[in-house]
Formats: structure tokens, sequence, C-alpha cells
């Protein structure tokens, strides 16, 4: 009789907690939300988080507010969200690099597949194999043939050991099985000057940092990263159309919450993403960017989340690549 009773009160409390969590849901937002940043303003993720933020705003009665919270490769403004309250008012702008990346090539204090949950991605950032205009191959094929026949002669830029570039470009020669030397920068704007004075052979930088030069004949655009072709450069094909089947990577921007947010709440949040990505403005906002509109369920983004993780590990593992 304990046993049973035991159990009829458990299932009572699950089933009062779920009528619970439900009406948290209809009344939420009640108050001002925070958006935290972990970058300064004016960065990729800033920008995305900002566009949505502000639909938001408009279609759930309260404001949607980003906090800008930079420093250590976006890690503190991760770390600060990974520990807030789930209760739907503290909301991180993620990206691949903190989320993905970083806790696979060095020690960081947040768990972001435990103490981290997905809400929906809000972007993808495609990247572009670019080199100086003179390079001596017409399309990526003949990239790949050429690299391939000259083990060790070429060089690839990348804006620091470790970022998103580098490990986007090892993933790249791993699969056409190309044998070049890695030239690390601090930032993207220095490894992309020297690819433009063809100090350097090639690299992979966001689609956003390089169509400028693209367009103005400094760089050679040969491909995009993602298996879709991007809409900011939609007459540059995509490299698993034009050489490397499969090849499909980039970046992702997204929102996420302290693990334990109510399911109701996640999934209201993601609806009103998935609304916001209709907007024809929020569509051309993006192209000016040179990102696309990205979106999916909660726990869609949580089983990509782990599929991330678990292929940036075997990138770095193969490639040994450590961050001091």
């Amino acid at each position: 009789m304990k046993m049973i009773h035991r159990v009829v009160s458990a299932a009572l409390a699950v089933a009062l907690l779920a009528a619970s969590a439900a009406a948290f849901a209809q009344g939420y937002p009640n108050r001002a939300v925070k958006i935290v940043v972990p970058w300064p303003p004016g960065q990729a993720t800033d920008l995305a988080a900002r566009i949505i933020a502000d639909k938001l705003t408009q279609s759930m009665g309260q404001p949607f507010v980003a906090d800008n919270k930079p420093g250590a490769g976006g890690s503190i403004g991760t770390d600060f969200v990974a520990k807030a309250a789930p209760d739907g008012y503290t909301i991180l702008a993620a990206s691949s690099g903190p989320v993905s990346i970083m806790p696979n090539v060095q020690k960081t204090p947040y768990d972001p597949l435990t103490q981290l949950t997905g809400v929906s991605l809000i972007a993808a950032a495609p990247f572009a194999l670019v080199t100086a205009p003179n390079f001596p191959a017409a399309n990526t094929r003949e990239f790949i043939a050429l690299v391939k026949a000259n083990p060790d002669k070429y060089t690839f830029a990348s804006s620091g050991t470790g970022a998103t570039a580098h490990l986007i470009s090892v993933y790249f020669n791993t699969m056409a099985d190309l044998n070049s030397r890695h030239i690390p920068y601090k930032g993207s704007a220095p490894a992309l000057t020297d690819v433009i004075s063809g100090q350097v052979a090639y690299t992979f930088e966001t689609v956003a940092s390089v169509i400028g030069h693209v367009k103005s004949g400094r760089l050679k655009a040969y491909g995009v990263s993602f298996a879709k072709r991007s809409s900011a450069m939609p007459d540059v094909p995509t490299i698993a159309e034009s050489a490397l089947p499969g090849y499909d990577i980039g970046a992702w921007i997204g929102y996420m919450a302290p693990a334990g947010l109510p399911k109701d709440i996640a999934q209201k949040l993601a609806i009103e993403v998935q609304k916001a990505m209709q907007s024809p403005e929020v569509k051309e906002r993006y192209i000016a960017l040179g990102m696309d509109t990205a979106f999916n369920t909660p726990d869609e983004m949580n089983v990509m989340l782990r599929k991330e993780q678990d292929r940036y590990g075997a990138i770095v593992k193969k490639a040994n690549v450590k961050v001091d």
C-alpha cells in the first residue's frame, strides 16, 4: 500500500509539475528577457541575435534585450548563461565556437551538453574557400588536384589555431587528402591580407568577411562550405557539388538556455523564431551580413549540438590540434 501510495503521489506530482509548466509557458514572458551575447557589439553573433530579438519583442510583447558579455573567446558569456536560472529570462546567443569547438580544444568552465539546452538555430554562417585572384586553378576540382600534386608546397591561413576557420580547413584538407602547412594568425583580417597578397595560398573564411574582396576582384572564391549555396553569393558553387560530395560544414548561431528550461517555453520561443525567419526583412538583412536564415526545434537542436561536438572532436583528434 505504501509503495502504491508513493507511485500515485509521484504521478500526481509529475502531473502537477507539467500543468504548472504549461501554465508558466502560457504567461511567458511577463517581463524583459535578457539575450546574453558573449561577443562585442557588431560581431556576427551579436547582429543575428539582435535581429531576431527585435522580432521576438514585437511578437511576444516584452523586450528581448541584448546584453554583451565578451571575453575569452565567448566562454565568459556562455558560462554566465550556463549557471543562470532556467526560467526563460536569460537566453544565450550561442555559436559554434564556444559551444561546439572550444570544449574540444581546451578546458572550459561549462559543459554545453549538460549545462545548456537548445532553443533554436537563428542563423547559418557559411565559409568560402578563397585564394589570390592569380592562383592557377579554375575551379575547386583543379584546386584540389594542384595542391595534392605538390605536397607541403602550399600554405593555408586561419584566424588562429583551433578557430572555426582552422578546423573547417583541416576538415577540407582531410577529405581532399591534401598535405599543406597551416599558418595561424591573430584574427581573420591579417590572414586575409596575406592571402590577398599571395603570401599564403588559401584560406576558409566566412562569406561575410570575404564577399567584399571577392566582388572587388581581390580574392577568388572557389566554393562555399555548406551543402546549400549561400544566399549572399548564389553564383559560387558549393564545394560538395563541385568537388567533394558530403562536404557540409560551417558556423551556426542559435539561441540556447540553461539546462532545465521548461520544454513549453523552449517550444514557444522556437515557434516565434520560425515565424521571424519567414520575414522578407530578416532574409534581406541576413543576406547583407553574408548569413542564411536557419531554425529548428529544441529537440532537433540538441541532437545537432551532440553531432557537432562529436564531429569537431574527431577533427581535432585526427589533426592533433592543440591550443596552448
